[in-house]
């Protein structure tokens, strides 16, 4: 975790927090909270210290839920009309989402209330996912109320909250065996005036079709039907990842139908680089049939892996549109630096193009150790 959203969580943000707590309730144990959340916040990451602090705040609150859930939200801050922008400062409210999830689950009004008033601040994406397993009902009824909420934060929640992979977040199992609860919800927003929203709606339906391609293409389909230019993008952005995985309904559903004839040819430059380096393919993509031709072309790469097998990324390349007799180029940096989510390994790298998902030859480069 970089130092610098680490250390977010420090002393000052602690006492931050403590004159919060006693302007909404002046009984509160400001000194005794201050000790104890410093103590021993240096030696947790982000989400370590944001926990550290929640436990803190557990102890110097009422025991009672129901108090110290009136507490916490009339110590909230006034409502963002915007969250981008706002950098870390937000995650100020990461302790109080923490303490609803994890005290609030016997007491639903009252936490739904909370986080309601929450996500308007900084985001109850998180929280809201241990209702949504222990009360699935009564949170995806909420949630459909919300989504015609006037804040668009609270909009976006009932997608973002929704998402089966949320990313950094454990995945909902019941909704990736039977995502329709999901998608009576997202039908709701996938027209939502909001780009911040419909972006959520993509991420979500993107999501589904990772455990179930056919449904979202199915969707997607349907949605295609007097679809404006803004639901047009999410139908695209949904599609994103079953495009490069070359599926042809998902093609399809974009316009692309059938195996292109058209022709690709790569350059690699430089041909051998070391490990750490980056190596420039240059396709070419030329249109020899009789017919214009349109595609969507993706660069396949074989990573090398530690037991010297192979096995490919994907990289979003572009979409050609080709008269007869046409050329078009397309350029991709691929970057052997050294990563914390990838290792990489020495050896011969076989690239492929994707061409409406068919897979075109374009030869190798190699990597040195």
């Amino acid at each position: 975790m970089p130092e610098s959203l680490k250390n977010f969580f420090d002393p000052v943000v602690v006492r931050r927090l403590a004159t919060m707590l006693r302007a909404a309730w002046p009984s509160f144990p400001e000194s005794r909270f201050v000790a104890e959340a410093s103590e021993g916040l240096k030696s947790h990451e982000l989400l370590g210290r944001a926990r550290h602090i929640m436990h803190a705040m557990h102890r110097a609150l009422p025991s009672d839920f129901e108090r110290a859930a009136d507490i916490l939200e009339r110590s909230l801050g006034p409502v963002l009309e915007r969250l981008e922008g706002q950098g870390m400062a937000v995650f100020l409210y990461l302790p109080h989402t923490l303490y609803v999830a994890e005290h609030g689950l016997d007491h639903f009004e009252t936490s739904m209330r909370l986080q309601h008033a929450l996500t308007q601040r900084f985001t109850a994406e998180f929280s809201i996912r241990p209702f949504l397993e222990r009360h699935p009902r009564e949170t995806l009824a909420c949630l459909r109320q919300w989504a015609s909420e006037p804040n668009v934060h609270v909009r976006r929640l009932v997608s973002e909250g929704t998402r089966p992979r949320l990313p950094w977040a454990s995945r909902l199992r019941a909704f990736q065996e039977d995502p329709r609860p999901v998608l009576e919800l997202l039908e709701l927003l996938k027209d939502d005036p909001e780009l911040y929203v419909r972006r959520s709606v993509a991420n979500n339906l993107n999501d589904i079709g990772k455990d179930h391609p056919e449904l979202l293409v199915e969707t997607c389909e349907r949605w295609s039907q007097d679809a404006t230019p803004e639901r047009q993008w999410v139908i695209r952005h949904a599609l994103r990842s079953a495009v490069k995985r070359g599926d042809a309904r998902a093609l399809a559903v974009l316009g692309f139908r059938g195996a292109s004839s058209l022709e690709v040819t790569a350059s690699f430059r430089p041909g051998r680089i070391r490990l750490g380096e980056s190596v420039s393919v240059s396709l070419s993509v030329s249109n020899r049939s009789g017919k214009r031709q349109r595609a969507v072309v993706d660069l396949a790469v074989h990573f090398i892996k530690a037991n010297g097998s192979a096995r490919p990324k994907v990289f979003k390349g572009g979409t050609v549109d080709l008269p007869p007799g046409a050329s078009g180029m397309l350029e991709k940096t691929v970057s052997f630096a050294e990563l914390t989510t990838r290792r990489h390994y020495a050896g011969e790298h076989r690239v492929e193009a994707l061409v409406n998902g068919r897979p075109v030859e374009l030869g190798s480069f190699t990597v040195l150790g």
